[in-house]
């Protein structure tokens, strides 16, 4: 049904200090309007970068959809690029962290805005930051939002000790937390901007139109409806818009 995560948005404080950190310390490429969907196009509002195929969205306050507020979120990167990428980050000053899943590494550090960032060792062409490869999502209710997606087409691959969160695949890894800190110190996010690709946005909105809220057609470059955005049952935005 979801083919692709075309973006994630984060809601920063000061636009330039945070594209400062993506595109420095980083390394991403910047993206121009004209580079994204129309339903996500917002001129002089807000910066964009490029993590393979998934638009990393930085924007001010000042408009809905806000984006996400002390989001983790993982980044692919080129599993021999790992060790470099550790070393660069830890002597320009920050306070790293690691955790091993199987054969793949992972290090985790936060940006200015407090998002928990984690660069992963996944089967990725690179050079550099190349995807996004999971998105953890605040939640009041598990069972509740773990059936929401699902709906979606998400498949519940794994639980955490006690339920305080499910991991599910789809066009990427979302995990679903109720309100606990996680590796790293990490938070879900809440209020997060999602964007995906799909055939039919119609078709993907009416798997769970009992369930979500302020249901809005957007229109594309040329004028017709391209894309339907609405609000998840706990206040996440969903764009789901025509590949």
């Amino acid at each position: 049904m979801l083919s692709g995560l075309s973006w994630l948005a984060l809601e920063v404080k000061e636009v330039p200090v945070a594209s400062e950190f993506y595109a420095e310390t980083l390394s991403m490429g910047a993206l121009e309007d004209a580079d994204l969907p129309a339903s996500l196009a917002r001129a002089g509002e807000q910066a964009a970068f490029a993590a393979g195929d998934t638009a990393l969205v930085l924007r001010r306050p000042n408009a809905v959809p806000r984006g996400g507020l002390h989001t983790h979120y993982a980044m692919s990167i080129p599993s021999e690029e790992y060790d470099e990428w550790w070393e660069n980050l830890e002597a320009a000053g920050f306070d790293l962290d690691e955790h091993v899943f199987g054969d793949a590494r992972s290090l985790y550090l936060y940006d200015p805005d407090g998002n928990c960032v984690e660069l992963g060792q996944q089967a990725v062409d690179g050079p550099g930051v190349d995807g996004v490869f999971e998105v953890v999502l605040e939640v009041a209710a598990l069972q509740r939002a773990e059936s929401f997606y699902a709906d979606l087409g998400f498949e519940t691959v794994d639980e955490g000790a006690g339920r305080k969160r499910v991991r599910m695949h789809g066009p990427m890894a979302l995990e679903l937390w109720e309100p606990h800190l996680g590796l790293a110190d990490a938070r879900g996010g809440v209020h997060v901007d999602l964007g995906f690709a799909t055939d039919d946005p119609s078709e993907a909105v009416d798997a769970v139109a009992d369930r979500v809220t302020d249901r809005e057609e957007l229109d594309d470059a040329a004028g017709s409806c391209g894309a339907v955005r609405v609000h998840d049952p706990d206040g996440h935005v969903l764009t789901f818009h025509a590949e």
